[in-house]
């Protein structure tokens, strides 16, 4: 359903729906937010640090305003760690479904989407890494890196393995 809704208009330039439960997008506008919550999206999950550039300080507010779930879980955008990933599963996991993951340029987001989805459905290495591919993210992006090593045991050199 929020697919189809989500075929005009601002928000729809900025999206990458992942699953029923989760879409990831680039930083949003207020009005992209409005158009999240008239979609269906019922939560928010901004991976951003409030220390990164033209972060937007009033986002919680404003999704309060519209009665969207909101949950800040700041994912550093180069580097991979444990820590600050399980933050955000933690987030997703608990946040009201569906939720738009968003970052400033949206592949923090949809890496983090997809690792949930990972551990919800208990996909394989395969799995996984065949989701990574098809949303054209690479197997060195940070925080598909952390997951790997994290939840599948596998190091940095997946590719010479495989």
């Amino acid at each position: 359903m929020i697919f189809e809704l989500l075929e005009d208009g601002p928000l729809a330039e900025n999206i990458c729906p992942i699953s029923p439960d989760y879409s990831s997008a680039g930083q949003i506008t207020p009005e992209q937010l409005q158009q999240a919550r008239q979609s269906g999206f019922k939560s928010v999950l901004n991976l951003r640090s409030p220390d990164e550039a033209d972060f937007v300080s009033d986002e919680a507010a404003q999704a309060e305003v519209l009665g969207l779930a909101y949950s800040n879980a700041p994912v550093d955008p180069k580097l991979p760690e444990s820590d600050p990933l399980n933050k955000a599963l933690y987030a997703l996991e608990n946040l009201p479904k569906p939720v738009l993951v968003h970052c400033r340029g949206g592949a923090r987001a949809t890496a983090v989407a997809l690792a949930a989805i990972a551990v919800q459905e208990n996909l394989t290495l395969e799995q996984f890494i065949q989701q990574v591919t098809e949303q054209g993210l690479p197997l060195e992006q940070p925080q598909i890196q952390q997951f790997l090593q994290d939840h599948y045991g596998v190091g940095r050199d997946l590719e010479a393995e495989a």
